[in-house]
């Protein structure tokens, strides 16, 4: 179909990579340009039976034939996905949580040469939750704050990138040296189950998300594919996506 935005998909035979698959299969204006996974994938030499493609490694030549890539390979591939991406020119999305410093670098000098939006968690409902525990954090800065986070038992990090995005709301209410206990649960096949709750005495208020199937996120990033395509160099986030800034929520007062 002409007009299509073609996608790399890379790390495209993880959990995020097929849920990714699946949900392009339901986007008429979106298509999948090629499917990257690591060296040594159990899906090399195979096709996805769902997009009629074959795996590779050769990101580079993906890039070549793509509008956006949406990376869910991993934090060990970031660095490199972002480098590829920047001297392609071709805009990132990327997904993988539990970033090192280098990775983070490799990001932030990608924006300098193509867009790049990244989110620990493309769920719009999680983008909302943010916003209203930043909103609370300042409304109510006498009461103590506890975030309590339960994924799946193969989730690699802990706490999870939705917990600590969580916890930087409240600290763009309060301050970024604002004290929150972050509490991790790890069982079964849970998708993502993340809670804020605010103590004061005599009174809780409880925030929550629930995630229930993974295609949300997946929903989510392709949403983000879609809306960055096209923009100019810079880092983005899922609040440019919705319209919404944490920094307008965590602006001070206005002086009378």
């Amino acid at each position: 179909m002409a007009g299509q935005l073609r996608l790399t998909l890379v790390g495209a035979h993880g959990r995020m990579g097929r849920a990714l698959v699946a949900a392009v299969e339901l986007e008429p204006g979106l298509r999948i340009a090629a499917l990257v996974v690591r060296a040594g994938s159990p899906a090399l030499g195979g096709v996805s039976p769902i997009a009629g493609i074959a795996y590779t490694t050769d990101l580079a030549a993906a890039l070549a034939v793509s509008d956006v890539a949406i990376e869910f390979a991993g934090a060990g591939a970031v660095a490199a996905t972002a480098r590829a991406c920047a001297d392609a020119g071709t805009p990132l999305v990327a997904g993988s949580t539990g970033l090192d410093a280098a990775a983070e670098a490799a990001l932030t000098a990608a924006a300098a040469a193509t867009a790049v939006l990244t989110a620990a968690n493309f769920s719009p409902g999680v983008t909302v939750l943010a916003h209203l525990v930043a909103q609370a954090a300042r409304a109510l800065p006498g009461f103590a704050v506890a975030i309590d986070e339960t994924h799946h038992l193969h989730k690699k990090d802990s706490p999870s990138g939705t917990a600590l995005r969580l916890r930087d709301a409240v600290r763009a209410g309060r301050g970024p040296e604002a004290a929150v206990e972050v509490r991790s649960h790890r069982q079964g096949e849970v998708v993502g189950d993340h809670q804020v709750e605010l103590s004061g005495p005599g009174e809780r208020l409880l925030l929550a998300h629930h995630a229930g199937d993974r295609r949300i996120f997946a929903r989510g990033a392709l949403a983000a594919a879609a809306w960055l395509a096209g923009r100019p160099a810079g880092r983005y986030s899922m609040d440019d996506v919705l319209g919404l800034r944490v920094a307008t929520l965590a602006r001070k007062p206005e002086r009378k």
